[in-house]
């Protein structure tokens, strides 16, 4: 067991998984829970993870264990955006009338974003919000990047399909 590979799963994956299961759904409490849960995991099964798929492995024990959550509880997951982030975003440049489209506009995105399917709310979120690359996007779900792409297309035209009709209503 390295210890360098160890301080790489701390410090650089910790943040970023945390922030994912937010970007998802979870409360706070609920997204330290999973992610102490996930490294705890981790560390109990370090050797027997194969070092180049650590970033996915740990993603989707993250995932399995909301899903998991979810169940338990019977709740569907709904994607959000943190009021903190929304309200960090803007200058003091800004109206309150831009504050108040924008908060309108956030709604809508969500509305949106919870009207498509897990698959692909989750995949607008890990390419859109998240910034990764389809790679990346693969490795983490653990799937073909072809079948990324090919999602990622699906899942844009979803989003356009419903955005146009809560632009319309």
């Amino acid at each position: 067991m390295k210890n360098d590979l160890i301080n790489e799963l701390f410090i650089n994956k910790t943040h970023v998984i945390y922030r994912y299961l937010l970007k998802i759904g979870c409360n706070k409490s609920d997204a330290e829970d999973i992610t102490q849960e996930t490294f705890y995991k981790a560390l109990t099964y370090i050797e027997g993870i194969d070092t180049s798929k650590i970033s996915s492995w740990l993603f989707r024990v993250a995932i399995n264990k909301y899903y998991d959550l979810c169940r338990k509880r019977n709740k569907h997951v709904h994607v959000s955006i943190d009021e903190d982030v929304l309200s960090e975003s803007l200058s003091d440049d800004f109206l309150c009338e831009d504050y108040i489209l924008n908060l309108e506009r956030k709604q809508d995105i969500l509305l949106t974003l919870n009207s498509l399917n897990d698959t692909y709310k989750n995949l607008l979120i890990l390419k859109y919000d998240m910034d990764l690359s389809y790679k990346e996007i693969a490795d983490v779900l653990d799937i073909n990047i072809n079948t990324v792409k090919t999602y990622l297309a699906r899942a844009r035209e979803q989003f356009e399909k419903y955005w146009r009709m809560i632009e319309n209503e």
